[in-house]
Protein backbone atom coordinates (compact mmCIF):
# COMPACT_ATOMS: atom_id res chain seq x y z
CA UNK A 1 0.00 0.00 0.00
CA UNK A 2 2.83 2.30 0.86
CA UNK A 3 4.57 1.35 -2.35
CA UNK A 4 1.47 2.25 -4.37
CA UNK A 5 1.21 5.58 -2.64
CA UNK A 6 4.90 6.17 -3.31
CA UNK A 7 4.51 5.45 -7.07
CA UNK A 8 1.46 7.69 -7.27
CA UNK A 9 3.41 10.49 -5.65
CA UNK A 10 6.28 10.07 -8.15
CA UNK A 11 3.84 10.10 -11.06
CA UNK A 12 2.23 13.28 -9.85
CA UNK A 13 5.64 14.87 -9.40
CA UNK A 14 6.72 13.83 -12.89
CA UNK A 15 3.48 15.25 -14.35
CA UNK A 16 3.99 18.48 -12.52
CA UNK A 17 7.58 18.78 -13.79
CA UNK A 18 6.48 18.00 -17.34
CA UNK A 19 3.79 20.62 -17.29
CA UNK A 20 6.18 23.17 -15.84
CA UNK A 21 9.02 22.64 -18.30
CA UNK A 22 6.99 21.60 -21.34
CA UNK A 23 4.10 24.07 -21.12
CA UNK A 24 5.83 27.25 -20.06
CA UNK A 25 9.14 27.07 -21.96
CA UNK A 26 7.78 27.62 -25.48
CA UNK A 27 5.68 30.63 -24.43
CA UNK A 28 8.43 33.26 -24.74
CA UNK A 29 9.38 32.00 -28.19
CA UNK A 30 5.72 31.88 -29.25
CA UNK A 31 5.15 35.38 -27.87
CA UNK A 32 8.22 36.67 -29.69
CA UNK A 33 7.01 35.07 -32.90
CA UNK A 34 3.62 36.71 -32.51
CA UNK A 35 5.24 40.08 -31.66
CA UNK A 36 7.26 40.14 -34.90
CA UNK A 37 5.11 41.08 -37.96
CA UNK A 38 5.50 39.37 -41.28
CA UNK A 39 8.39 41.02 -43.17
CA UNK A 40 7.14 43.69 -45.65
CA UNK A 41 9.15 43.37 -48.88
CA UNK A 42 9.85 46.61 -50.79
CA UNK A 43 7.80 46.36 -54.00
CA UNK A 44 9.46 47.15 -57.33
CA UNK A 45 7.52 49.35 -59.76
CA UNK A 46 6.27 47.66 -62.92
CA UNK A 47 6.94 48.93 -66.42
CA UNK A 48 3.77 51.00 -66.28
CA UNK A 49 4.94 52.61 -63.03
CA UNK A 50 2.49 50.79 -60.74
CA UNK A 51 3.92 49.80 -57.32
CA UNK A 52 2.34 46.39 -56.53
CA UNK A 53 2.47 44.46 -53.24
CA UNK A 54 1.52 40.78 -53.05
CA UNK A 55 -0.58 40.02 -49.96
CA UNK A 56 1.20 37.60 -47.59
CA UNK A 57 -0.39 35.14 -45.14
CA UNK A 58 -1.55 36.97 -42.03
CA UNK A 59 -1.75 40.37 -43.78
CA UNK A 60 -4.74 42.61 -43.37
CA UNK A 61 -5.59 45.75 -45.26
CA UNK A 62 -5.09 47.78 -42.09
CA UNK A 63 -1.61 46.29 -41.53
CA UNK A 64 -0.59 46.91 -45.17
CA UNK A 65 -1.76 50.53 -44.87
CA UNK A 66 0.17 51.00 -41.61
CA UNK A 67 3.41 49.42 -42.90
CA UNK A 68 3.38 50.98 -46.39
CA UNK A 69 2.27 54.43 -45.24
CA UNK A 70 -0.55 54.52 -47.80
CA UNK A 71 -3.91 55.54 -46.25
CA UNK A 72 -6.45 52.76 -46.26
CA UNK A 73 -8.95 54.90 -48.17
CA UNK A 74 -6.36 55.37 -50.93
CA UNK A 75 -5.70 51.62 -51.00
CA UNK A 76 -9.40 51.00 -51.48
CA UNK A 77 -9.60 53.58 -54.29
CA UNK A 78 -6.47 52.32 -56.09
CA UNK A 79 -7.63 48.72 -56.04
CA UNK A 80 -11.40 49.19 -56.30
CA UNK A 81 -12.03 47.43 -52.96
CA UNK A 82 -15.47 47.49 -51.38
CA UNK A 83 -14.34 45.81 -48.15
CA UNK A 84 -11.18 45.39 -46.09
CA UNK A 85 -10.89 41.66 -46.82
CA UNK A 86 -7.70 40.63 -48.67
CA UNK A 87 -6.37 37.18 -49.52
CA UNK A 88 -2.80 35.84 -49.63
CA UNK A 89 -1.35 36.16 -53.13
CA UNK A 90 -3.67 39.05 -54.03
CA UNK A 91 -1.83 41.95 -55.78
CA UNK A 92 -2.43 45.39 -54.27
CA UNK A 93 -1.46 48.65 -55.98
CA UNK A 94 0.21 50.96 -53.49
CA UNK A 95 0.72 53.86 -55.93
CA UNK A 96 2.44 54.88 -59.14
CA UNK A 97 6.03 55.91 -59.70
CA UNK A 98 7.37 58.13 -62.49
CA UNK A 99 8.62 55.82 -65.22
CA UNK A 100 12.26 56.53 -66.04
CA UNK A 101 12.75 58.89 -63.09
CA UNK A 102 15.97 58.49 -61.15
CA UNK A 103 15.27 58.42 -57.41
CA UNK A 104 17.23 60.80 -55.24
CA UNK A 105 19.43 58.91 -52.71
CA UNK A 106 18.28 59.26 -49.11
CA UNK A 107 20.08 62.08 -47.34
CA UNK A 108 21.37 63.60 -50.56
CA UNK A 109 20.63 67.27 -51.16
CA UNK A 110 18.52 67.79 -54.25
CA UNK A 111 20.09 70.19 -56.74
CA UNK A 112 17.72 73.13 -57.17
CA UNK A 113 16.63 73.93 -60.69
CA UNK A 114 18.30 77.19 -61.73
CA UNK A 115 15.93 80.05 -62.44
CA UNK A 116 16.79 81.39 -65.87
CA UNK A 117 16.26 85.12 -66.47
CA UNK A 118 13.47 86.07 -68.82
CA UNK A 119 15.03 87.29 -72.07
CA UNK A 120 14.38 90.94 -72.85
CA UNK A 121 12.82 91.50 -76.25
CA UNK A 122 15.09 93.58 -78.49
CA UNK A 123 13.07 96.19 -80.44
CA UNK A 124 13.34 96.09 -84.21
CA UNK A 125 15.06 99.19 -85.55
CA UNK A 126 13.70 101.53 -88.22
CA UNK A 127 14.87 104.22 -90.68
CA UNK A 128 14.05 107.85 -91.45
CA UNK A 129 14.95 109.25 -94.91
CA UNK A 130 14.92 113.04 -95.48
CA UNK A 131 15.18 114.98 -98.75
CA UNK A 132 14.82 118.58 -100.02
CA UNK A 133 13.19 119.15 -103.43
CA UNK A 134 12.76 122.13 -105.74
CA UNK A 135 9.10 123.11 -105.40
CA UNK A 136 8.90 125.12 -108.62
CA UNK A 137 5.13 125.63 -108.55
CA UNK A 138 5.02 126.19 -104.78
CA UNK A 139 2.30 123.59 -104.08
CA UNK A 140 4.32 121.95 -101.23
CA UNK A 141 4.17 118.59 -103.05
CA UNK A 142 7.00 116.99 -105.03
CA UNK A 143 5.66 116.58 -108.55
CA UNK A 144 7.21 114.66 -111.40
CA UNK A 145 10.32 116.36 -112.67
CA UNK A 146 11.03 118.36 -109.51
CA UNK A 147 14.63 117.59 -108.62
CA UNK A 148 16.29 117.01 -105.27
CA UNK A 149 18.24 119.96 -103.83
CA UNK A 150 21.60 119.60 -102.12
CA UNK A 151 22.94 121.60 -99.21
CA UNK A 152 19.98 121.35 -96.83
CA UNK A 153 21.01 120.97 -93.17
CA UNK A 154 19.08 118.08 -91.60
CA UNK A 155 18.69 117.58 -87.84
CA UNK A 156 16.94 114.54 -86.29
CA UNK A 157 16.34 114.35 -82.55
CA UNK A 158 14.67 111.52 -80.64
CA UNK A 159 12.79 112.46 -77.50
CA UNK A 160 15.19 111.89 -74.64
CA UNK A 161 17.99 110.89 -77.05
CA UNK A 162 20.87 112.43 -78.94
CA UNK A 163 20.65 114.58 -82.08
CA UNK A 164 21.74 113.30 -85.50
CA UNK A 165 22.72 115.69 -88.30
CA UNK A 166 23.48 115.50 -92.02
CA UNK A 167 23.31 117.35 -95.34
CA UNK A 168 20.99 116.64 -98.25
CA UNK A 169 22.30 115.57 -101.66
CA UNK A 170 20.70 114.60 -104.96
CA UNK A 171 19.09 111.60 -103.23
CA UNK A 172 17.31 111.01 -99.89
CA UNK A 173 19.51 111.16 -96.79
CA UNK A 174 18.66 108.07 -94.67
CA UNK A 175 19.32 107.55 -90.97
CA UNK A 176 19.23 103.79 -90.27
CA UNK A 177 19.14 101.63 -87.13
CA UNK A 178 16.91 104.07 -85.24
CA UNK A 179 14.99 102.79 -82.20
CA UNK A 180 11.21 103.28 -82.26
CA UNK A 181 9.92 106.43 -80.62
CA UNK A 182 8.95 110.08 -81.17
CA UNK A 183 11.26 112.18 -83.36
CA UNK A 184 11.57 115.80 -84.44
CA UNK A 185 13.05 116.50 -87.91
CA UNK A 186 14.28 119.99 -88.85
CA UNK A 187 15.50 121.28 -92.23
CA UNK A 188 17.81 124.24 -92.73
CA UNK A 189 17.08 125.81 -96.17
CA UNK A 190 20.21 126.76 -98.18
CA UNK A 191 20.87 130.43 -99.05
CA UNK A 192 19.07 131.66 -102.12
CA UNK A 193 16.01 129.43 -101.54
CA UNK A 194 12.71 130.08 -99.84
CA UNK A 195 10.86 127.24 -98.03
CA UNK A 196 7.46 126.20 -99.38
CA UNK A 197 6.77 123.69 -96.56
CA UNK A 198 7.22 123.70 -92.83
CA UNK A 199 10.85 123.33 -91.83
CA UNK A 200 10.16 121.26 -88.70
CA UNK A 201 8.20 118.00 -88.61
CA UNK A 202 7.32 115.74 -85.63
CA UNK A 203 6.69 112.06 -86.33
CA UNK A 204 6.34 108.65 -84.65
CA UNK A 205 8.65 105.82 -85.76
CA UNK A 206 7.32 102.30 -85.16
CA UNK A 207 9.37 99.09 -85.09
CA UNK A 208 10.71 98.16 -88.53
CA UNK A 209 9.27 101.26 -90.26
CA UNK A 210 11.03 103.27 -92.98
CA UNK A 211 9.65 106.83 -93.15
CA UNK A 212 10.33 109.42 -95.88
CA UNK A 213 10.13 113.12 -94.95
CA UNK A 214 10.03 115.71 -97.75
CA UNK A 215 10.82 119.43 -97.49
CA UNK A 216 10.17 121.86 -100.37
CA UNK A 217 11.90 125.09 -101.41
CA UNK A 218 12.09 127.33 -104.48
CA UNK A 219 14.64 129.82 -105.69
CA UNK A 220 14.15 133.39 -104.48
CA UNK A 221 13.05 135.94 -107.23
CA UNK A 222 14.67 139.34 -107.85
CA UNK A 223 12.56 142.54 -107.71
CA UNK A 224 11.56 143.84 -111.18
CA UNK A 225 10.25 147.26 -112.46
CA UNK A 226 6.59 147.94 -113.02
CA UNK A 227 6.99 148.37 -116.81
CA UNK A 228 9.36 145.49 -117.26
CA UNK A 229 7.89 142.64 -119.34
CA UNK A 230 7.09 139.54 -117.25
CA UNK A 231 6.01 137.14 -120.00
CA UNK A 232 4.15 134.07 -118.84
CA UNK A 233 4.47 135.13 -115.19
CA UNK A 234 1.64 137.67 -115.64
CA UNK A 235 3.71 140.76 -116.55
CA UNK A 236 2.54 143.71 -118.71
CA UNK A 237 2.84 142.32 -122.22
CA UNK A 238 0.93 145.43 -123.64
CA UNK A 239 3.64 147.96 -122.75
CA UNK A 240 4.54 148.80 -126.48
CA UNK A 241 0.85 149.41 -127.27
CA UNK A 242 0.57 151.78 -124.34
CA UNK A 243 3.64 153.66 -125.59
CA UNK A 244 2.14 154.09 -129.07
CA UNK A 245 -1.15 155.24 -127.56
CA UNK A 246 0.64 157.77 -125.45
CA UNK A 247 2.58 159.07 -128.47
CA UNK A 248 -0.68 159.46 -130.46
CA UNK A 249 -2.25 161.41 -127.65
CA UNK A 250 0.74 163.72 -127.53
CA UNK A 251 0.65 164.30 -131.30
CA UNK A 252 -3.13 164.87 -131.22
CA UNK A 253 -2.70 167.42 -128.47
CA UNK A 254 -0.09 169.24 -130.50
CA UNK A 255 -2.34 169.29 -133.57
CA UNK A 256 -5.29 170.69 -131.62
CA UNK A 257 -3.11 173.34 -130.11
CA UNK A 258 -1.80 174.42 -133.53
CA UNK A 259 -5.37 174.62 -134.92
CA UNK A 260 -6.60 176.69 -132.01
CA UNK A 261 -3.69 179.05 -132.35
CA UNK A 262 -4.33 179.45 -136.09
CA UNK A 263 -8.08 180.26 -135.57
CA UNK A 264 -7.49 182.81 -132.85
CA UNK A 265 -4.35 184.53 -134.13
CA UNK A 266 -4.49 188.39 -134.50
CA UNK A 267 -5.77 189.97 -137.75
CA UNK A 268 -2.46 191.52 -138.59
CA UNK A 269 -0.97 188.07 -138.67
CA UNK A 270 -3.68 186.56 -140.88
CA UNK A 271 -2.52 188.47 -144.03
Amino acid sequence: MKRLAWLLTLALLALALGLFFGGTAPRPARAAALAQPTPFPTPTPREDGAIVYIVQPGDTLWRIAAVSGVPIEELRALNGLRSDVVSPGQPLILGYAMVGATPTPAGADATPTPVLPTPTAVPQMGSICVFLFEDANGNAVRDDGEAFLAGGAVSIQRRGGKTLTGTTTDEPLCFDELPPGDYSIAMGIPEGLNPTTATNRPLRLEEGDTLYVAFGAQYARQDVGLLAPRGAEGGAQGSPLLALLGAGLVLGGLALGWYAWRVRRPSYLQK
